[in-house]
């Protein structure tokens, strides 16, 4: 008998298939520039026949990422790209019906997940200042709750949690048996991580993925980190050979290159330094303290900006509608000072 799960019929998705390859990508929070062309040349010179033919293994990247975040292999597991990790925690620590506690707006993938795999997502609202209140995260935090879902910081609005924060919402959590997931897709952005939680506590997942700053998002690579007998459900998960071979290569290159975290970190923050300051020079409202991204309130419509930026100067944005006293505003990525520079430029063409 033919049958089709109503869960994925009745699901809701959009596929963006745009060709976007001639454009400057400011709307997916990619890293506009990417690696050094030559430092990419010089990882590929070690490619081999055999090294694509072979199936990738991951003993060895493993133990280069374990080393960097100064713990063993039993407490990682790499997955193709965050979002496949995010997928099997939900998955493997909660039930049907199983309610799962996170804050809207956020990455959508936890959503659909929970669609997916018939959870109860609960969404906890931001402020309409764009503040995020804990107690508010907190008073959801019933004895049912099988998950609670935090990104840190989060996309798209950019905001952190303090360590006194965090530190109250595990009090609840541990109180009432909830397994937490923080997302920190975006830590190198901000200096606050809580991965020591999940490398020294149960019950705890930090999920983090080589797409953003390590500007490696085509080629897919992510991980999970936790307590040992946490992570082993969630290798239970992964199909085998579930990681890509070049992404575990280019990834190694960049933690074990001197000066190669560094120098991305800081062309970051020099591009986010003149943004921030070029936007307030010029009077625009902004929000998003974290990441590598940001909103802004533009002064005239946000949806004919975005067209007249993709149509007339091919550079790519989002727009967001309702976020809370902004309104319909821009969320622009941020990269290097000169495509931060290019935007500027059109945006102040284009606004007025």
């Amino acid at each position: 008998m033919y049958y089709l799960n109503k869960n994925i019929e009745n699901l809701y998705r959009i596929f963006d298939q745009n060709e976007r390859r001639d454009y400057l990508r400011l709307d997916l929070n990619e890293n506009p520039g990417g690696l050094p062309q030559e430092f990419i040349k010089e990882v590929l010179k070690s490619v081999t026949p055999q090294f694509v033919a072979q199936y990738p293994e991951t003993l060895h990247f493993s133990e280069v990422l374990a080393n960097y975040l100064k713990t063993d292999i039993s407490h990682i597991c790499l997955v193709n790209g965050s979002a496949e990790g995010i997928r099997y925690i939900i998955q493997a620590f909660t039930s049907k019906n199983g309610r799962i506690v996170g804050v809207v707006p956020s990455y959508f993938m936890f959503q659909v997940y929970c669609e997916m795999y018939d959870r109860n997502f609960v969404k906890v609202p931001y402020n309409e200042d764009l503040s995020m209140d804990i107690n508010n995260i907190i008073r959801e935090l019933t004895d049912d709750t099988q998950l609670l879902i935090l990104l840190n910081p989060n996309n798209p609005i950019g905001n952190v949690y303090t360590n006194d924060e965090f530190k109250q919402i595990m009090v609840v959590a541990k109180e009432k048996q909830i397994t937490v997931l923080v997302d920190e897709a975006y830590h190198y952005f901000y200096p606050q991580t809580f991965i020591r939680y999940a490398l020294y506590e149960e019950h705890i997942f930090v999920t983090r993925t080589f797409s953003k700053l390590f500007s490696m998002a085509g080629c897919r690579l992510g991980y999970v980190a936790g307590w040992p007998e946490g992570v082993k459900m969630v290798q239970k998960m992964c199909t085998p050979h579930n990681t890509n071979a070049f992404a575990m290569k280019f990834a190694e290159a960049i933690l074990t290159t001197p000066g190669m975290l560094d120098s991305l970190i800081n062309k970051f923050k020099e591009g986010r330094t003149y943004f921030v300051e070029t936007l307030d020079a010029n009077g625009y409202q902004h929000k998003g303290e974290a990441g590598n991204f940001i909103f802004i309130k533009p002064k005239t419509d946000a949806q004919t900006i975005v067209d007249r930026m993709k149509n007339e100067k091919k550079i790519l944005i989002k727009t967001y509608p309702n976020v809370g006293q902004f309104g319909n505003c821009l969320r622009v990525s941020i990269g290097e000072k000169r495509y931060m520079k290019q935007f500027m430029d059109a945006l102040l063409e284009f606004d007025k």
